[in-house]
């Protein structure tokens, strides 16, 4: 653009049309939807203007100044930025109650590396949830970094789709791993972090000489911690992560956090210049909104809001002849076996996808189908609450979801599509987002 400074001025509809028109639909397919997709949220409009703030043109390798004032960055100019970033960890730890935080991490995947990266050595053994049993890709799957780097050892669930907590245990006494995770991406009920702790501690009074870390990934269920809805990991779990954009309802990224103080500063060198480069300041901006937010009173009441639709949706579910893994729920997403239905999680998805029903295929314990095909559905309510559905509405999309997957194969389909679109189209006029 050579001198030109006009590109300044001109508004993004102005300097680029095609950019603009994709955002403006993605913009009417979020309103027109409903959201379903449990790892996903709607942010408040704050949040989206601390995100797309001028913060973006900074970079602020480093640290904001220390306990004792001393200057950790690796770039002048910072001042505001370390304002900005020191409310963000105050917030946060407050939240959850916390001694020690880190909130540079640009998602969940690179918050969980850098943990492995300050206390794992590669070959060594980590113990995580399997894939199927609801786990997360970073908790040892075999496609990741944290499936070929380490001795990736997997638990499960019980027959009853329930923790297998005696496997954990079993699991670390034959294994000696270095880290245990404990979370998942997919897993309906409440976990029992205390109980973890327990089987550590009788560990590690048998191998006074081996130290396993006790890492939680909260990621799904942060909000909840902070709203009363889940026992939170402090002060059990040595560290825990969490994303910040599902039930926390921030912007994308992630946090970690802890207690001890050498650990912090292990994670605070695996980060940077471990892991990553500069943080994204303009997203750790709106963390430290979100935080703000979920600190008012009115976050619980949310929270409370999001189980309720939840356990309500579960149990019309079931009514309606749908089996769901665990048999119910007891936080803000179920996982629905489509076997007795006699359809692939991949078809159901679509299928709900073309009424403006977004949803996930999703693997169920031992599942025949695999990955890409499935016989899993996953849903998650912390959209639709964000957006003021209540339980009577949940109950009404667990009708539409019904209604459009049974009888796909009609010769009335169509029919039947249109209809339940405009009941989707009546119930997201009803509750506006922006």
């Amino acid at each position: 653009m050579g001198n030109n400074t006009s590109f300044f001025k001109s508004g993004l509809k102005a300097q680029d049309k095609v950019v603009a028109g994709f955002i403006e639909q993605e913009f009417q397919r979020q309103k027109d939807g409903i959201e379903l997709i449990a790892s996903e949220n709607i942010v408040s409009k704050a949040v989206l203007e601390a995100t797309g703030s001028i913060l973006t043109n900074k970079y602020a390798e480093g640290l904001p100044p220390g306990p004792n004032g001393e200057y950790r960055r690796y770039y002048q100019g910072c001042e505001f930025i370390d304002k900005i970033e020191t409310l963000c960890i105050e917030r946060v730890k407050k939240l959850f109650k916390c001694k020690h935080a880190n909130v540079q991490p640009h998602s969940g995947a690179s918050a969980n590396l850098a943990v492995m990266f300050a206390f794992v050595k590669p070959g060594d053994t980590i113990v995580g949830m399997s894939l199927d049993a609801g786990g997360h890709l970073t908790h040892g799957a075999a496609p990741t970094i944290s499936g070929k780097w380490f001795n990736a050892v997997q638990y499960g669930l019980t027959d009853e789709g329930l923790l297998n907590y005696e496997e954990i245990e079993k699991l670390v006494f034959q294994h000696k791993p270095t880290l245990l995770i404990i979370g998942a991406s997919a897993y309906p009920r409440e976990i029992n972090f205390k109980k973890i702790r327990e089987i550590l501690d009788r560990y590690h009074a048998k191998n006074t000489k081996h130290k396993c870390i006790y890492m939680v990934d909260i990621a799904h269920i942060a909000g909840l911690v902070v709203g009363g809805q889940h026992m939170s990991p402090f002060p059990y779990a040595d560290v825990v992560t969490t994303t910040t954009h599902k039930t926390l309802r921030g912007t994308r990224g992630a946090v970690i956090m802890c207690n001890d103080e050498d650990y912090i500063k292990q994670i605070n060198r695996s980060v940077f210049p471990g892991c990553q480069g500069g943080p994204l300041e303009h997203a750790i901006a709106g963390k430290a909104v979100a935080f703000g937010e979920a600190l008012k009173p009115e976050f619980k009441q949310y929270i409370k809001q999001v189980v309720l639709n939840c356990k309500a949706m579960a149990k019309r579910l079931l009514e309606l002849g749908y089996k769901l893994v665990s048999g119910g729920t007891d936080n803000h997403l179920l996982l629905v076996d489509l076997t007795p239905k006699g359809i692939t999680g991949k078809d159901a998805d679509k299928l709900l996808q073309d009424v403006n029903i977004t949803t996930n295929k999703n693997t169920i314990p031992n599942d025949p189908l695999g990955p890409k095909i499935t016989s899993g559905l996953r849903l998650g309510t912390a959209a639709i609450t964000t957006r003021g559905f209540k339980e009577k509405d949940a109950i009404k999309v667990a009708e539409l979801i019904d209604k459009t997957l049974i009888n796909k194969d009609k010769s009335n389909y169509a029919k039947i599509k249109a209809e339940v679109k405009k009941e989707i189209k009546a119930l997201t006029t009803k509750y506006p987002i922006y």
